[in-house]
């Protein structure tokens, strides 16, 4: 046997020496940033998994208690980890309020999320599509009963959703104001049904023009998206509905992909920011 080969040999067991020491001294253990409910629903038929995010603090302070984001594609493989993420981070740095976040995941995303239309081009790509209203009551009827005998919230709710998600917030806003005080729209979807969501919320603001809600809607570059979302602002301008505190903002930017993290960045700060003390 050579000299090199010898080293080769040294080199070889020093290293495998050193790999299963290190191996013998690692403790893997489960990384925890929530908790999954599996909630079986009388309303869809089906179970519905929902991902829970406490604030730091839930667990020490049992005397608090707090307001609660509700978020559509809300499964960890969709928007759960990263607004979720985001919430920590802005709740830790002092530019947001602590909330819980309760994540939807999806089954059947596009039936869940969008209302009926009367488009033959929304027929087509959503043949099963119409099944918002279902949904509203499953959240109204049997999800917010649950979450709030589950935990310790108070009566302040938000609702927080992109793409169709957003959509679905828009038309809940529309439909069914009282579920939330608050509404997040990324990029919501208002090309559906011919925008005729937009046309409908103008003629219910002529009769109704009080609608005492925050909303906060945003458009990306992507193409055909922003000019349908910043028909839904104008019609807002020309309506003026009072007690609606509402913001619109265009990231020329951000593609339909990019959107969600940076608009509910610059949401949260806007809407959930803490109270300053009084003096």
């Amino acid at each position: 046997m050579n000299i090199k080969h010898l080293i080769t040999i040294i080199l070889l067991t020093i290293s495998l020496t050193i790999t299963s020491a290190a191996t013998a001294q690692v403790t893997v253990k489960p990384l925890f940033i929530g908790e999954s409910i599996e909630l079986a629903s009388k309303t869809m038929q089906e179970i519905r998994r929902i991902n829970v995010y406490l604030p730091d603090g839930y667990q020490q302070d049992q005397s608090k208690t707090y307001p609660v984001i509700y978020m559509p594609d809300g499964g960890i493989a969709e928007d759960f980890l990263h607004i979720a993420g985001l919430m920590q981070v802005s709740i830790a740095n002092g530019t947001m309020r602590p909330f819980i976040l309760v994540g939807i995941e999806n089954t059947v995303r596009r039936r869940d999320l969008t209302g009926p239309s009367d488009s033959e081009l929304d027929k087509k790509a959503i043949p099963n599509l119409g099944g918002a209203d279902l949904y509203r009551h499953f959240l109204t009827k049997e999800l917010i009963p649950e979450i709030e005998q589950r935990y310790r919230t108070t009566n302040e709710r938000a609702l927080v959703g992109e793409s169709l998600a957003g959509l679905f917030t828009i038309e809940t806003l529309f439909h069914m104001p009282e579920m939330f005080q608050t509404y997040i729209a990324i990029d919501p979807s208002l090309w559906w049904n011919d925008q005729a969501l937009t046309a409908r919320f103008a003629e219910k603001l002529k009769t109704n023009p009080q609608l005492p809600k925050n909303l906060y809607f945003a458009s990306s570059g992507q193409r055909g998206m922003e000019q349908v979302i910043k028909s839904f602002a104008e019609m807002l301008k020309l309506q003026q509905p009072k007690g609606l505190n509402w913001n619109y903002e265009h990231f020329a930017k951000e593609t339909h992909a990019t959107i969600y993290h940076p608009a509910a960045l610059i949401a949260f700060r806007k809407l959930f920011a803490p109270v300053a003390p009084q003096q």
